[in-house]
């Protein structure tokens, strides 16, 4: 009777490590997935800080823009 108590441990024991392998393996692939997603978002985050600076440039482009208009608008009279 011991010996079936021992094989019926060491099955359950082989059942456990199998599992707990299993469990490992899968947390690896989710590790190696985090990271992806990490890079992924360090990417956006780029790309918007980029269209950020963009519009930044763009808005001191129109604003000088609009200072030259009004300072020939006042050279030809043109503003009240």
């Amino acid at each position: 009777m011991t010996d079936n108590i021992e094989s019926l441990v060491l099955e359950h024991l082989r059942h456990i490590r199998g599992r707990v392998d299993q469990i490992g393996d899968d947390i690896m692939d989710l590790k190696h997935r985090m990271s992806g997603l990490e890079s992924a978002m360090v990417g956006v985050k780029r790309e918007l800080n980029h269209g950020d600076e963009t519009d930044a440039r763009q808005q001191v482009s129109i604003d000088r823009i609009v200072e030259r208009i009004e300072r020939i608008e006042r050279r030809l009279e043109l503003l009240p």
